[in-house]
Formats: C-alpha cells, structure tokens, sequence
C-alpha cells in the first residue's frame, strides 16, 4: 500500500447516511465510499457511524425500497460493512442538541457532527448541509 493509502486507513472516519446511500444506490461519489471501505476492511479497522445515522439510512431506503429491502440492508448489508456503530449516550444527545441549536442542520446530521467531533473523526459526505459547520470538523467531501 502506498503511504497516501495508509494514511486514510490510519484515520478515523465517520460515514453521515449521505455518503452510505451514495454507495449503496451507487450515486455521485460511491466509488470514493467503496474504496474507503475496502481500505478498512482490508486494514481491518471500521469506519465509525452513528446509529442515528443508520437509522436515517435506513428509513430512506424504506421509504425508496420497500420494508423487505430495507430489512435486507440491515440484516446482511450493514453487517458485511467494516462500520462499527456509535451508540449514543445523554451526553452525545445534548451535544447534538446544542449544534442543533445553533446550526440548521436536521438532527440526524447534528449527531454525525457531535459524533465526529467526539470521535475525532473525519466526517465523510457529500450533503452541502455540512459546509454550515466545516469550521467544527474535518470533513472529507464525496463527488
């Protein structure tokens, strides 16, 4: 692996259901998103999410799909994926709250926040919600 390679596996990474969906539906950017995965799965280390955020995923594919896709991506889809899953405590839901407060963002996109900056995580999106609170995180963007 070349050092370039090595240094993004090295890097803690938090995926928003944006840049997941862009894989998953293969939009604008999923290749950025496939190859990132298989840098983790290969390093074996896991690209952080947070449940929020899987469960924003999860009700848009519902929503675009049906239940029994949906269910599909949950069962075995998300259990394929090098992604381990950031569980939230009170803490984490009022630092959400708090960016909420003072960010228009939805709230799902306040825990990727509150979870990458807790995390030090670079965030990966493509949602240009975020660019409102780039002065916050690091963000890494799909195209």
């Amino acid at each position: 692996m070349n050092d370039r390679r090595t240094g993004l596996v090295n890097k803690k990474m938090l995926l928003d259901s944006y840049a997941l969906l862009a894989y998953l539906n293969k939009e604008a950017g999923f290749e950025m998103v496939r190859n990132l995965l298989n840098m983790a799965q290969d390093s074996g280390k896991f690209i952080l999410m947070n449940e929020i955020n899987v469960g924003e995923t999860y009700y848009i594919l519902f929503r675009e799909r049906g239940s029994k896709k949906s269910e599909y991506f949950l069962g075995t889809i998300l259990n394929s994926l090098p992604i381990a899953m950031i569980q939230n405590n009170f803490q984490l839901v009022i630092e959400a709250a708090r960016i909420k407060a003072e960010y228009p963002l939805s709230f799902a996109d306040c825990f990727a926040v509150a979870s990458a900056r807790r995390e030090g995580a670079r965030l990966i999106t493509g949602d240009p919600e975020f660019n409102k609170v780039e002065h916050l995180i690091d963000i890494d963007w799909i195209k």
